[in-house]
């Protein structure tokens, strides 16, 4: 032993002596509750307290201490993951910061510090830092509060900048000399800083977090490496094993001895600032040849901290040594980092490599320990959320889990919460992504839709008329045919048809001295919304003459031609879109939330569910336990990799509508460049041999619904080997979370196809072509005329030359020609039915009908779609998606025509005008495309229709 060396009864509390604090690397809340941390500091083993997201993994992801607080905030709090997490480690470290305090006090703010590390994922990030920094300080308030920066380049700025405003900072992941003069400069500007602005320098505290048993293990690695490989500098190399990491960490006390004696540093110290101390850190041996004090022993010196693991902090106690070691050996610490250099153990690189592992491995462990939150929040919560188990062949499941490693590694989900458009295609994508924060923007203004809502009710209205196209139709209908009629609320009806029959249904329904009429429409000028506006505020008009317009809502962006209208004639309400949000993702905005108003949906926990659904797909709960996410890597990956992309949605009867708005959202979203997954909605199941290996089957369970027919066919699918996801839902509101999932999962599934989620540039084709149309029947009076390439009986054959000559030889036989067409189905299509007619139970019978025998005969999927209404949702996916579909266009006579108040043309020429254009666009994009018009009776022709299938089939 070296006459310096001092071996006392507690070596740790000896370290005072050499003015040396040992801090514990380590808290748990049993440790800092059972009076363990206070005994440590009463005693001197420890003077303060740091913790990673490591160890609060390990404590939080490990039985059951934390659980009384979690049911406790989650009983009165909707919160992510992340903000659940947060609690919890502030509560840990106040507690802590109180057990510290006398030591703070006694040492006059030099020691008794507990550190909370900013978020790893912000550790690129300036801004962020520096704003995280700022509202954990404010969180914690506590005045022995660290906050841990790392000092990555990004991390640098945001040291300075938490210094200037009296910030204690722990500076962490230093490595290299070189980055450790950039923290004290960062450190002295920051005083410098917060001194000029007539702030108290005297009580912000700082250390420099130093890294030291990492350094040896990449070192000594190499070492051995190049020794294993027969390098002729063998011994040298051998000399150097378990030196550097010291050598270095000497050096960096050699250049703060240097700083200390500077004029800068004098006048800061003659105001009153402490010193930043360093601090070394990863001082655990990782060795086994080492000591396991080796970095504890080696590093002794004046005005430093130790911060150990307990295990190291038990050792030392036990059998460490205390002397002044980081002041003797600095010539050889210079002939070691010399030797170093000179034989290319290329220190500047391990130390840039260690920094980069570093703050990949704090992220690893943030995620590791957000995942444990999510995981025991959701157990916690039970059944107040929707939970998805999915049934995956062997191979998709292994590519799936490694599509969730790789959006986890790279981060990819904050970037979505970012509105990063890099996610996708860097195009316009961040000017549509405002659907992620609406629920929270709602919420926050819900006296709003409160106060309506009790005026709805008040008025006393029987009905609610709806009217709109797409996504501000298809959400409310989900709402009206899962809730029905509240009491005391009129029934709400969803009318988005151009059809004169189904206009003219829907008039029978309507009172207009008991109707609140609402029309829905983003962009104010879209076609069909406007003429139903037109017909039903004249109808109105004509009842209740001047009163007329009390009884009108409007839902539209700002700005628009239709809030310009609307204004204009002085309806009762107009409320507001949000311009970055698309009509499909709207649902949770006034487009579903006034309609739900009017319904008499109850808001506040409504709208909480879907809070629910947002804080789950939150950026801090990772891929694997994200169920947006998730559901998303599993459509993407199921579709590009292994061509399953045909989305068969089953659901249990009560919820079943969900899949008309699930099918707007994925087709129109996906089905774009040649690629999309394409939505198979209420596709009556069949036996496992009706369906080929492009199906991804989606099953919507309502808890509460004994559907053991459906549950049983399901278990059949899965025994058969095909993909399946079961989500479940405990009450039929949760469909709130659904459609919040939904919408992250399409998101997350565009960006796995490479394309934009957000526009759909083929549904304007469509536009643009009926816009054509009407504006030449506004000039001729007539659509321009079209000759039929067949004809049997009332069945009229339509097709562009194409597609016609593709059928060319089929003769006029009405089943002859069906089977020329539908003999182009190959494996991996799909067949849509595509009816331009009156959407009611007879019609939806037909199809149903119609398209299983299809499904049957030919073993594809099989959408079946009434028109106008999916050119605005599936429209886009079977125009611009993959060219898989075959599709069969419907038309027919109108029993009977409605004029459009103010216009030349009719309901009944807009909705040919609008098969035509579609049938047009279609063609245009190469789809094998068959339009077969019905002339007189529907009934008659529909049946004439089906024989021609059944025969052909």
């Amino acid at each position: 032993m070296t006459a310096n060396a001092t071996t006392v009864a507690n070596p740790l509390q000896a370290l005072a002596t050499l003015h040396q604090s040992p801090w514990l690397d380590f808290i748990r809340r049993s440790f800092v509750l059972d009076g363990t941390l206070a005994k440590l500091v009463r005693e001197g083993d420890i003077r303060g307290v740091t913790s990673n997201p490591a160890i609060f993994q390990k404590a939080m992801g490990e039985g059951t201490e934390y659980d009384a607080q979690m049911r406790d905030v989650l009983s009165t709090s909707i919160l992510s993951p992340g903000a659940l997490y947060e609690k919890l480690a502030v509560t840990d470290i106040q507690a802590a910061a109180a057990a510290l305090a006398p030591v703070y006090e006694d040492s006059k703010g030099r020691d008794g510090f507990v550190s909370l590390e900013v978020s790893p994922y912000l550790a690129r990030d300036t801004h962020g830092t520096t704003h995280e920094a700022a509202r954990l300080w404010a969180d914690v308030a506590r005045p022995n509060l660290m906050v841990k920066i790392p000092a990555t380049p990004q991390g640098v700025p945001a040291i300075r900048q938490s210094i200037a405003a009296g910030i204690n900072v722990n500076v962490t992941l230093i490595f290299s000399l070189a980055a450790y003069r950039d923290v004290v400069e960062a450190w002295l500007c920051g005083l410098e800083e917060l001194k000029a602005k007539g702030g108290d320098i005297s009580r912000v505290a700082s250390v420099a977090s130093f890294f030291v048993s990492r350094i040896d293990a990449k070192i000594d690695a190499e070492i051995d490496r190049r020794i294993k490989a027969g390098d002729k500098q063998a011994p040298a190399l051998a000399a150097l094993r378990g030196k550097v990491a010291i050598a270095n960490a000497k050096m960096a006390y050699v250049y703060w001895q240097e700083i200390m004696q500077t004029p800068r540093w004098k006048a800061l110290e003659a105001a009153g600032a402490q010193t930043q101390r360093l601090l070394w850190a990863s001082t655990g041996t990782k060795d086994k040849a080492y000591s396991d004090v080796l970095y504890v022993d080696s590093l002794i010196g004046p005005q430093t901290v130790n911060t150990l693991p307990p295990a190291t902090m038990d050792a030392f106690r036990d059998h460490g040594r205390v002397h002044e070691t980081l002041t003797t050996g600095v010539n050889d610490a210079r002939t070691v980092m010399d030797q170093a250099e000179q034989l290319g153990l290329n220190l500047e690189g391990v130390t840039a490599t260690l920094l980069d592992e570093g703050v990949r491995s704090f992220a690893d462990a943030f995620d590791a320990l957000l995942g444990s939150v999510a995981a025991k929040q959701a157990t916690l919560m039970g059944e107040k959320l929707t939970s998805l188990k999915a049934h995956l062949p062997d191979e998709l499941a292994k590519a799936v889990d490694s599509g969730m490693e790789d959006w986890r590694h790279a981060g990819t989900l904050r970037r979505i919460w970012a509105k990063d458009a890099t996610v996708w295609t860097g195009g316009p994508e961040a000017n549509w992504l405002n659907w992620l924060d609406v629920v929270d923007e709602r919420r926050a203004n819900l006296a709003e839709l409160e106060a309506f809502q009790a005026e709805v009710k008040a008025r006393g209205f029987r009905q609610v008329l709806l009217m709109g196209m797409g996504g501000s139709s298809l959400g409310p209908e989900v709402l009206a045919m899962t809730f029905g009629k509240h009491e005391g609320f009129g029934h709400l009806y969803v009318l988005d048809s151009t059809d004169p029959q189904q206009v003219a249904a829907f008039e029978k329904k309507i009172d207009p001295h008991h109707a609140l009429f609402i029309v829905a429409s983003k962009s104010g000028s879209t076609l069909e919304p406007n003429i139903m506006l037109a017909y039903f505020q004249d109808l109105a008009k004509r009842a209740l003459k001047d009163r007329a317009a009390s009884h009108f809502v409007a839902i539209t962006d700002p700005g628009s031609k239709l809030e310009a209208h609307a204004k204009q004639e002085g309806f009762w309400k107009i409320f507001s879109g949000d311009p970055k949000i698309g009509g499909r993702y709207s649902v949770l905005s006034n487009f579903g939330l006034v309609p739900a108003a009017a319904s008499g949906i109850p808001l506040r926990l409504f709208i909480d569910d879907a809070l629910r659904g947002v804080r789950l797909c939150d950026a801090s709960v990772p891929p694997a336990i994200n169920p947006g996410v998730r559901l998303g890597i599993i459509m993407g990956v199921a579709a590009k990799q292994f061509g399953r992309d045909k989305l068969s949605i089953i659901a249990t009867p009560q919820i079943m509508d969900f899949g008309a708005w699930l099918e707007q959202l994925v087709a129109e979203s996906t089905g774009k460049l040649g690629r999309g997954i394409i939505p198979i909605d209420d596709e009556t199941l069949g036996g496992p041999r009706r369906y080929g290996q492009d199906r991804l089957f989606i099953y919507l369970r309502l808890a509460t619904e004994h559907r053991h027919e459906q549950d049983e066919a399901i278990a059949t699918l899965i025994d058969a080997g095909h993909p399946v996801v079961t989500i479940t839902l405990h009450s039929k509101r949760q469909i709130a979370q659904e459609f919040f999932r939904w919408e992250m999962a399409t998101a997350v599934a565009g960006a796995i196809l490479g394309i934009d989620p957000f526009d759909q540039p083929d549904v304007e084709a469509s536009k643009v072509e009926t816009r054509k149309l009407t504006e030449a029947y506004e000039k001729t009076g007539a659509l321009p005329p079209e000759t039929p390439f067949a004809q049997c009986g009332p069945l009229a054959f339509f097709a562009d030359a194409a597609n016609a000559a593709a059928l060319k030889g089929a003769g006029s036989d009405a089943a002859a020609v069906l089977k020329a067409h539908f003999d182009r189905v190959k494996p991996g299509d799909y067949v849509g039915l595509l009816a331009y007619i009156e959407r009611n139970r007879d019609t939806l019978e037909w199809i149903q009908h119609t398209r299983l025998h299809v499904r049957d005969a030919k073993t594809v999927a099989t959408a079946a779609e009434f028109g106008p209404r999916f050119l605005h949702s599936t429209g886009q996916a079977y125009k611009g998606g993959p060219n898989t579909g075959v599709f069969l266009q419907i038309t027919a006579d109108d029993a009977r025509d409605l004029p459009v108040p103010g216009s030349n043309y009719t309901f009944g020429v807009v909705k040919a005008a609008q098969a035509r254009g579609d049938f047009d666009v279609l063609a245009e994009r190469g789809r094998r495309a068959l339009r077969v018009h019905i002339r007189g009776s529907l009934k008659d022709g529909l049946a004439a229709l089906a024989k021609a299938l059944h025969a052909a089939l």
